[in-house]
C-alpha cells in the first residue's frame, strides 16, 4: 500500500519539475545592439498630389519585435528607401523617436492605401508621441523632409508592389 501511494505521488509530479525554470530568451529591440533578423525588402510607389510616382525601395516591418525596433539606431537613410510598417489591424497608431537618431517624415497610409495624415520633421530622440488621429493600416517612414520635396500629403496614394500587395501584419 505504501509503495502504490509514493507511485502515485511520483506520477502527479510533471516531467521536469525538478529542475529550474528556463531563463527568457526575450531580446529587447530597442537596445543598440539587438541582433534579431533583419527585415525583409519591398518595394512600393507612392503618388503625389499632382500625379507624380515615386519608387521606393522600403524595409518591411511586419511583426511586434521588427515594428518596435524600426529605424532605431540608423545614422542615415538613403533617399529613396524607407520603413514600411505594416499592422495588423486599422486602428489610430503613434509613433515616437526614441533611439531613432536621423529626422524623419512619417506618412500614415490607411487600408484602401490612401494617405490619411503626414508628419514632417519628427525630431529625433524625443519620446513625444506622434499621430494623424486616423486610423491606419500602415505607416511609412522616410527621410525627413521627403513628402514636402515630393508632394505627398493627405490624399496622396500608395501602390504596393509585388509580394507586398498581400503581405499582413503580424502580432
Amino acid at each position: 500500500m505504501k509503495a502504490l501511494l509514493v507511485a502515485a505521488l511520483l506520477a502527479s509530479v510533471p516531467a521536469g519539475a525538478d529542475r529550474p525554470a528556463p531563463r527568457s530568451t526575450y531580446v529587447d529591440p530597442t537596445t543598440e545592439n539587438y541582433d534579431g533578423p533583419p527585415p525583409d525588402r519591398g518595394a512600393l510607389v507612392v503618388r503625389d498630389a499632382f500625379g507624380g510616382a515615386h519608387r521606393l525601395t522600403v524595409e518591411v516591418a511586419d511583426t511586434t519585435p521588427l515594428r518596435t525596433r524600426g529605424l532605431m539606431w540608423r545614422t542615415d537613410l538613403p533617399e529613396g528607401t524607407g520603413m514600411l510598417f505594416i499592422f495588423p489591424s486599422e486602428v489610430v497608431q503613434s509613433f515616437w523617436m526614441r533611439n531613432t537618431l536621423i529626422p524623419l517624415d512619417l506618412v500614415f497610409i490607411d487600408r484602401k492605401l490612401r494617405v490619411v495624415g503626414v508628419v514632417q520633421w519628427a525630431e529625433p530622440r524625443t519620446i513625444t508621441s506622434r499621430a494623424v488621429g486616423k486610423p491606419s493600416l500602415y505607416v511609412l517612414e522616410v527621410p525627413g523632409g521627403w513628402t514636402s520635396r515630393n508632394g505627398v500629403r493627405t490624399g496622396s496614394t500608395i501602390e504596393l508592389e509585388g509580394a507586398l500587395r498581400s503581405r499582413q501584419g503580424q502580432p
